[in-house]
């Protein structure tokens, strides 16, 4: 969205037009399914924009995903080990 800023005429022109862009990107990637959220988005389209590859970038963003949904896994299994081990407590009370 920068690189097409930097290409558009007025400041007032080239803010509303990189907005409207990155909307329909936003529209696009929710319709998909992405689960990429504005913010995320923008920054995406930004290192595109400098070169970087959208290829890597989506491998990093699915290894992001699979890395914290393994957090999330590792800390409910840990409450709930954590639970038991309070259940049992209490029961030899």
């Amino acid at each position: 969205v920068g690189e097409l800023a930097r290409t558009m005429g007025t400041p007032a022109a080239t803010v509303r037009e990189s907005q409207q862009t990155l909307d329909v990107l936003f529209e696009l990637a929710t319709l998909l399914n992405t689960g990429l959220d504005r913010e995320t988005l923008g920054i995406l389209v930004a290192l595109c924009e400098n070169g970087a590859n959208p290829e890597a970038l989506a491998m990093v963003v699915k290894e992001l995903r699979r890395e914290a949904a393994s957090i999330v896994r590792e800390d409910l299994a840990a409450q709930q080990q954590q639970q038991q081990q309070q259940q049992q407590q209490q029961q030899h009370h």
